[in-house]
């Protein structure tokens, strides 16, 4: 299948740095994570998660795991299987050729905690807050009447899925638009609706309609894939076969979004990330993939953006605005903590920024959430709110309005979202070069783009059919191209965006380019970097 190249760049790239620290085998040329190997060294007797990735099939990487363990989930979107192994018996079954066997690493939510603000709208759907007059949606709210399944001039409200730790679906904020849950959690814990609360607040910026606390999309349809325990854990294997199911039945349920606000905890390169692979399938199947930046930055210095999914040049990458009152751009100001800098492949993070600084959203009254966060409760008659802060907000903000460019425009791919998103994006005066991306997301503008540029345009140049059709990003090739022209994205930036009011930042000029790929090479990336085992989840929401 496509995703073949991952696992042969992985062995080829790999090799020589990683043949004895890894136990890998010369001659049968398969990949173990540094971690991973230091495991079997150092704790042979323990059971580690895994994702085994094969250069053939799903079900080769599954046979090859099942002889190490009594059960495991194939994930075929990355011709991978996941599992758990004892860490002594990891080297011989990185003997099989044609593996890369990784860490099943832990994936964290990307909220903080946070207080208050009242701006009330007019009908048909309504706020108190804030953020809807900042991000404009509140001006397309009149234009969106009735919801999935309505006819009518205007085309139906497409569905976002959200891949978090899912949604209480009885609530007003969302009507009878949960069209699907699905639980794919492995973990133990794990209770029915969403007991953790983060995919509900999500939803709800998202596309809630209850009123006084309405999204920027809210009638869209709602799909809700529970990868996370009650704690807000989750495992990459988990992530990835919630994109699996979203692949599977995008056309079914009209998903032409899917909201991410979670993060891995180790950094990577896109060349090779299982998740990042993943994700860019949902791509190329004509899925807007939405995910947070991160909320690493310390005093909003620039910082490396490492870790899977916001780390993919693909997807649209969202960081943190703090409104500080106001609903015009120029009082406005990236979070402190809000991720912003370049991946380990030099492409600049975020491509923009929306609302992410205290805002309101709905919460299930036993979740746990609620339970730690109790001062940060706000009942109204519509049910349980609470005030929370972080990149994951923000992602769902600009997923809404993702999905109403999609309602105006039905026909437009992922890159033409990005694009109309990037165009309509205001600036952010007070922001260092590109700390917000291209600036803040608004809508009336993001819709109002009927030919929008393509901001994937050299990406899209090392898109290739695989074998079966599947259309991957030949990475092999695009590193080649790079080393030979520094300039190979100008392009991207040279048509059609002459209009955009951010051009004053100059955007091109902040590109990959400026770091050196000598710099970036894997070695400085490996998992030795990042105990996966060592993740303290308790950090995962905290106040800000």
């Amino acid at each position: 299948m496509a995703r073949r190249g991952l696992v042969a760049l992985l062995l080829l790239a790999l090799a020589t740095p990683l043949a004895a620290s890894a136990g890998r085998d010369s001659a049968a040329g398969s990949y173990l994570a540094p971690a991973l190997s230091r495991a079997a060294q150092t704790r042979p007797n323990e059971r580690v998660p895994v994702i085994v990735l094969s250069d053939t099939a799903a079900t080769r990487a599954q046979r090859s795991l099942e002889q190490y363990t009594d059960s495991s989930t194939r994930l075929p979107i990355v011709d991978g299987a996941a599992g758990e192994v004892r860490a002594g018996d990891l080297p011989q079954l990185a003997q099989s050729s044609g593996l890369a066997i990784v860490p099943d690493e832990p994936v964290v939510l990307d909220g903080l905690g946070g207080s208050n603000a009242r701006h009330p709208r007019s009908e048909p759907f309504s706020s108190n807050e804030l953020w809807p007059s900042a991000a404009g949606v509140d001006t397309i709210w009149p234009f969106l009447q009735g919801g999935p399944g309505r006819h009518g001039l205007q085309p139906d409200p497409p569905t976002i899925a959200f891949v978090d730790s899912g949604i209480d679906a009885g609530r007003a904020d969302f009507g009878s638009r949960v069209l699907a849950q699905v639980n794919l959690t492995s973990l133990p814990g794990n209770s029915p609706g969403d007991g953790r609360g983060h995919g509900t607040f999500m939803a709800g910026l998202a596309a809630g309609s209850a009123p006084h606390h309405a999204g920027a999309a809210p009638t869209a349809g709602i799909v809700s894939i529970d990868v996370m325990d009650d704690n807000g854990m989750a495992r990459t294997s988990d992530v990835i076969a919630g994109a699996q199911w979203i692949l599977q039945n995008h056309a079914q349920y009209d998903i032409r979004v899917a909201n991410f606000s979670l993060h891995s905890t180790s950094p990577s390169s896109f060349r090779w990330d299982p998740l990042d692979k993943a994700l860019e399938q949902l791509w190329f199947a004509g899925v807007v993939v939405v995910a947070s930046a991160g909320n690493e930055a310390v005093d909003g210095r620039q910082a490396r953006i490492a870790e899977a999914p916001a780390n993919d040049p693909f997807v649209i990458t969202v960081g943190a605005l703090d409104l500080r009152g106001a609903t015009g751009p120029d009082r406005a100001a990236v979070a402190a903590w809000s991720s912003w800098g370049y991946t380990y492949d030099g492409f600049a993070k975020p491509e923009l920024s929306a609302p992410g600084r205290r805002l309101l959203g709905p919460v299930p009254a036993g979740s746990t959430l609620a339970a730690q966060r109790p001062s940060q409760l706000v009942r109204s008659p519509e049910g349980l709110y609470m005030r929370l802060s972080g990149t994951s907000l923000s992602a769902p903000i600009v997923s809404g309005i993702a999905a109403d460019i999609l309602t105006f425009h039905p026909r437009f791919t992922p890159d033409q979202v990005k694009g109309a998103l990037m165009l309509g994006a205001r600036p952010v005066a007070q922001a260092a070069s590109f700390s917000a991306g291209v600036g803040e997301a608004y809508a009336p503008a993001a819709t109002a783009v009927f030919s929008p540029p393509n901001p994937n345009l050299a990406l899209d140049a090392f898109v290739k059919p695989g074998e079966d059709g599947v259309p991957f990003f030949d990475d092999a090739v695009w590193v080649s191209a790079i080393k030979a022209s520094p300039d190979w994205d100008t392009a991207s930036w040279l048509d059609g965006w002459a209009g955009a009011a951010w051009s004053l930042v100059s955007w091109s000029d902040v590109s990959w380019s400026d770091v050196s790929w000598s710099d970036v090479s894997w070695s400085d990336v490996s998992w030795d970097d990042v105990s996966w085992t060592d993740v303290s989840w308790a950090d995962s929401v905290y106040g800000d």
